[in-house]
């Protein structure tokens, strides 16, 4: 899942994208208005963390923005924790959860994950297909309740699709969310980590859709 963090103070900044990272997202950053309207409004992030006081463009005018063009991403505002009337503004212009500063960094990632969910469909942080079992709280994957080691990237790959289960997936959308713009991408790196993928997952969940891309589900005649 790939997010974009707008936040003009450095070390806030720094720090929601090393807890993030950490997490398994892909993370791209922005520290003024103007640069976080232009990424969210050309690059299709999974949700975006999003400060209200930025310089050069203020957040909620970049939320408003981005809702008039349709842009649909979830988005976690962050306000002043005395300023209630920026929290209300905030929802008003199509902001889709805030948390208050200072926060605790445990209570960001709880409320991302289950805006993700939201947004997706999902009602728990496991994500199940058939006996496979992917916790995002934990990030941590289980076939028949057995913890199976993945690399960052393929626990990227699966996170997306398990998120998208029973969906195509197609080679450009993971390469879109599965690394951050700055990264050298390559989409014949996604074949490499859905072949990882299938040796370490006992069964056929992945099916290869011949010339469209990928589906993640238990049903035996998905491909």
């Amino acid at each position: 899942m790939r997010l974009l963090v707008v936040e003009d103070d450095p070390d806030l900044n720094r720090q929601l994208v090393t807890a993030l990272g950490e997490a398994g997202y892909a993370v791209d950053t922005a520290f003024d208005g103007e640069e976080g309207h232009f990424l969210g409004d050309t690059e299709p992030y999974d949700a975006v963390i999003l400060d209200i006081g930025l310089p050069r463009k203020d957040g909620l005018s970049v939320l408003e923005q981005w809702r008039r063009d349709e842009r649909k991403m979830p988005v976690l505002i962050l306000t002043a924790r005395e300023r209630w009337s920026d929290k209300v503004a905030g929802m008003d212009a199509g902001a889709d959860d805030y948390v208050a500063k200072p926060f605790h960094m445990e209570e960001v990632l709880a409320r991302l994950r289950a805006l993700l969910r939201r947004s997706a469909g999902h009602a728990s942080n496991d994500l199940t297909c058939g006996p496979l079992v992917l916790d995002t709280k934990a990030a941590r994957v289980m076939v028949d309740g057995q913890a199976i080691k993945l690399t960052s990237h393929e626990y990227r790959v699966l996170h997306y699709l398990m998120m998208q289960r029973d969906r195509v997936v197609s080679r450009t959308e993971l390469v879109e969310h599965l690394y951050e713009q700055d990264f050298d991408r390559d989409s014949n790196t996604v074949e490499v980590f859905i072949g990882r993928l299938r040796k370490k997952l006992p069964v056929d969940l992945i099916k290869t859709v011949r010339g469209l891309g990928y589906r993640l589900t238990e049903n035996p005649d998905g491909a």
